[in-house]
């Protein structure tokens, strides 16, 4: 009879807990990233027979590889090297602060998640909270953009929405990447984020060296031919008008682009507005400099409040939607026309030239941008009512002056979306949700601006405001 070895049960346990983990890295493991990247591959290929932009071999390149170009990329190395004798550091610990700046840019672009799962969700919430419209898209003239160029979508930034609304009005046409804020660095958010082809900024710091790794990216990504997504401002609207425009981005993309031999960059001005802005309040808060800054405990409370709020109208049946959110596509600018137009190579300007073309360049989409910016019912309405400095109104004057309003901003080439069915139910709606947010008040069937909502009016009012001068 063969001897019995004993062993202690916690010995048994680690024994076996190694043979479980073996057998799941040889087998089950490699099966499951077998099966999941068949998945992918198959989403590829059905999708990319739709896509008027295809997806670009450098979103399918595994992220490490992607870390690893931008880290030893020739710029960013000497960079390091100046940098670690400027400031007396090992090269090594440089070079780690680098990698470390390069795998928080560094998106994991993801086709199963980004078509099946993202999209999916982001559907469902633009038709769920709004509306959702293209107010102006001319088909003809995007369907001649060559597919082999760069697409860069220049939009106004009014909402977080926006991440959402044009992702799910552009993913029957293309993939989209674009830079987000830290605020979306929370597990497992960024992971489904950097899934989605989205990159994080840090969009205040002032390292050079964390500049550069981002400038590299973006120029990357540029190169090969990636469509990008820009909010020109550089941030959320915080009164309704537009900012100034931020010029880093756009400046990344054209400071080496070379109209000879790099793939053409396209231009497309994209104009957003919404009958409501979840953050409008939270935005007009933020201009007070003597407000108290609100903690991220209260920030999470408010959200998750109103997101409860909702669901209990909706459970009872008494929940509406957010009005309209429209989107409008202005007409493209190349970035090879407008060289051979100006006799320029911005790969060989010097930095000074170069930014004044760059803001030229800005300005110009900045423009467009506002004249495609969507009129809608609540920024007509509230336009009325901050013209009329608090006097009462009944209804049909109200209505009257809003076609007044619009057939003055229609002379002026504003693009206004109303229901093509009734353009007056459109603004009976815009009227009873200003009055269901008690922006409004009705007395005696006289209609009033309620004095503590005025700045929530001009908000809205404001994104119609270089019609009205």
């Amino acid at each position: 009879m063969p001897d019995q070895i004993t062993i202690p049960v916690w010995i048994f346990l680690i024994l076996l807990i190694a043979a479980i983990l073996s057998i799941l890295d040889r087998i089950f493991i490699p099966s499951i990233r077998w099966f999941l990247r068949r998945r992918i591959y198959k989403v590829i290929d059905e999708i990319s027979t739709r896509l008027d932009i295809g997806i670009r071999p450098f979103q399918l390149t595994k992220r490490q590889v992607l870390i690893d170009r931008l880290v030893y990329d020739q710029k960013v190395v000497e960079a390091i090297h100046a940098h670690a004798k400027e400031s007396y550091s090992p090269y090594e610990v440089v070079q780690a602060e680098v990698i470390k700046y390069a795998k928080e840019i560094v998106p994991s672009f993801n086709a199963y998640l980004y078509f099946r799962i993202g999209y999916w969700l982001a559907k469902k919430i633009a038709r769920l909270l709004y509306r959702v419209r293209f107010g102006l898209y001319d088909k003809d003239e995007y369907e001649s953009v060559n597919r082999d160029s760069t697409v860069v979508f220049v939009m106004n930034h009014r909402s977080n929405m926006d991440y959402i609304l044009v992702a799910f009005l552009a993913a029957e046409r293309t993939t989209l990447s674009y830079a987000v804020g830290e605020w979306a660095k929370i597990w497992p958010l960024q992971t489904l984020i950097r899934s989605m082809g989205a990159f994080f900024v840090r969009r205040n710091s002032g390292i050079p060296l964390y500049r550069l790794v981002l400038e590299r990216y973006v120029h990357m990504a540029t190169r090969e031919g990636v469509c990008q997504a820009v909010f020109l401002e550089g941030g959320l609207s915080r009164d309704g008008q537009l900012r100034n425009p931020k010029y880093g981005f756009i400046d990344y993309m054209l400071r080496s682009f070379d109209p000879e031999n790099d793939r053409d960059i396209i231009f497309i001005p994209v104009g957003i507005n919404y009958d409501r802005t979840l953050e409008d309040r939270s935005l007009l808060y933020g201009l007070n400099p003597a407000a108290k800054k609100r903690s991220m405990w209260f920030v999470i409370k408010t959200t998750f409040g109103f997101i409860i709020h909702n669901l209990i109208l909706m459970i009872f049946r008494k929940w509406r939607d957010f009005g309209y959110a429209c989107v409008n596509f202005g007409p493209s600018l190349s970035a090879k026309q407008y060289c051979q137009d100006h006799g320029l190579n911005f790969s060989k300007l010097n930095r000074s030239l170069r930014f004044k073309e760059v803001e030229n360049v800005c300005k110009i989409l900045m423009n467009s941008i506002q004249h495609i910016i969507p009129v809608l019912p609540v920024a007509l309405v509230s336009a009325v009512f901050i013209e009329s400095s608090g006097k009462p109104m009944s209804e049909f004057d109200v209505k009257a002056k809003v076609h007044h309003v619009i057939e003055e901003t229609k002379k002026k080439g504003g693009r206004i979306y109303l229901s093509k069915r009734s353009s007056e139910q459109s603004i009976t709606d815009a009227i009873e949700m200003l009055k269901l947010r008690k922006m409004i008040v009705e007395s005696e069937g006289r209609l009033t601006a309620d004095p503590n909502s005025m700045d929530v009016l001009t908000y809205y009012a404001n994104a119609i405001l270089h019609w009205r001068n």
